[in-house]
């Protein structure tokens, strides 16, 4: 039975954080390492979050939205190439093998993802056979951890440390690129491997352990990643730095303060001094709010939730409807369209069935994912425990890369008076990684159990009788 626990409140504050700075490098190209992730669609978002959670942990992984975001990288010597999932939410890279049972299967995506062969890799090197992720439905990957040669976006990254899935419930791979104390061998271990990001910092590829999302809208077909930089032309105003809270003395994930919630441009008209923990994960398809904010939603926008199917069915033409749901972190507000929001799922007919990318949280921390996150442009510093957004550039066809270092950030400002400690009770959940028995519990934070839907083949539409296969 999973426990519930409560994260510390303190009245402390975060004043003028400035541990980042943007640096036009002069005569040398920028010190950053690049990579365009491509969105693929997928079915059934609500299903991938409910499966690729973790039992007994905090927050979940994987999945975006209507779409998946891949990055292309390789493995091994000679190069074995790969189409991996990009996660914030996690912090371990993995990938399958061709003959486990879910790559076996001739109707899964393994082909696609691309799975790996230590024997045909000169560099590969056994570590340990502690890679063990579980999911609270029972499915999940085991094997092995290796080290072994890894590319990606131009950068090499010798003896990176991964996972090898020789039994596994997915056909993707992925690459985690959350904190170290996030990784899925600190159920077993004290101590963290260097993961992508650290490695890189490491390996001097980048100056500082930080890197820039920026997923685009839910109509491009990719987004980017910037290890190391932050590009201006892909937001507008001006960047402001939040600190990331501390999950029982320990920072784990992107979690920040969410203060309020507005609806059309009045801030805070739907929730105001809402000082709770929130989740920003790249992996999870949804935002996850609490329940009074979300039922507020639903009234203010006519979508109705089903219990049954855990999700909240809306008309579709509110798709061109010009409000937005604003989202607000002590000074800085990300506003969301309703064109970022409402998910096509499926069609009865000829006619499309969509559902809001908003859920009921039922008590468990809020999560911040891919229909918030596409609004955001968002710079996650690991090293300095700090979260900087601003309202993204749809569609930018420009570029302006500026290395990240570690003092002030010229066109980002600290946020006066931040939230910096909440309290937050929690229930039980998952995510990727885990933390080491005796050494820091887990509390559950992030982990969102949304209703149903029973079965998964089907999602229903409210006041309607007609039923669409996913």
């Amino acid at each position: 039975m999973k426990h519930i626990s409560t994260l510390a409140l303190a009245a402390t504050t975060f004043i003028g954080a400035e541990a980042i700075t943007l640096q036009k490098r002069v005569n040398a190209p920028p010190k950053v390492v690049e990579y365009e992730i491509e969105r693929k669609h997928v079915s059934n978002p609500l299903k991938r979050d409910q499966i690729r959670r973790r039992a007994n942990t905090i927050s979940e992984t994987l999945d975006n939205e209507q779409t998946l975001y891949f990055a292309n990288a390789s493995l091994g010597t000679p190069a074995q190439y790969f189409r991996l999932q990009i996660d914030t939410g996690s912090s371990d890279l993995w990938v399958n093998v061709a003959n486990s049972a879910e790559c076996e299967n001739p109707q899964n995506e393994c082909a696609i993802s691309g799975t790996y062969s230590a024997n045909s890799s000169s560099t590969y090197e056994y570590v340990n056979s502690l890679f063990n992720i579980s999911y609270v439905d029972g499915s999940g990957s085991a094997g092995d951890y290796a080290t072994d040669v890894f590319r990606i976006g131009g950068a090499t990254l010798e003896n990176q440390q991964f996972g090898i899935g020789y039994t596994s419930s997915t056909a993707q791979g992925v690459m985690g690129i959350g904190y170290p104390t996030n990784e899925a061998i600190l159920q077993y271990v004290r101590t963290p491997y260097v993961n992508v990001p650290e490695h890189m910092m490491q390996a001097g590829l980048i100056n500082t352990n930080a890197y820039s999302l920026w997923l685009n809208d839910l109509d491009a077909s990719t987004g980017s990643v910037l290890f190391g930089g932050v590009n201006t032309e892909k937001y507008t105003g001006q960047l402001q730095t939040l600190p990331i809270l501390q999950e029982e003395g320990i920072y784990a994930e992107f979690i920040i303060a969410l203060t309020g919630v507005g609806y059309n441009g009045q801030d805070n008209s739907i929730a105001s001094n809402l000082n709770t923990a929130a989740l920003l994960d790249s992996g999870s398809s949804l935002m996850y709010l609490p329940n009074q904010v979300a039922e507020d939603i639903y009234k203010m926008t006519g979508a109705k939730y089903s219990q049954e199917y855990g999700a909240a069915f809306i008309d579709c033409n509110m798709r061109y409807n010009d409000s937005t749901i604003d989202f607000t972190f002590s000074s800085p507000t990300i506003r969301v369209s309703m064109s970022e929001l409402v998910l096509v799922m499926g069609y009865q007919g000829r006619n499309p069935i969509c559902i809001l990318g908003i859920a009921p949280a039922d008590g468990t921390t809020p999560v911040l994912g891919d229909t918030f996150l596409r609004s955001a442009y968002v710079v996650y510093d690991i090293t300095n425990n700090e979260i900087s957004l601003a309202q993204t550039n749809f569609n930018s066809t420009t570029n302006n890369i500026m290395e990240i270092t570690n003092s002030s950030i010229p066109d980002a400002t600290g946020v006066a008076s931040a939230v910096s400690s909440v309290a937050q009770q929690t229930t039980g959940g998952g995510r990727l990684g885990g933390f080491p028995t005796g050494s820091v519990t887990s509390s559950g934070l992030g982990a969102i159990v949304t209703p149903g839907p029973k079965g998964l083949g089907a999602l229903a539409a409210v006041g309607a009788a007609a039923l669409f296969a996913l």
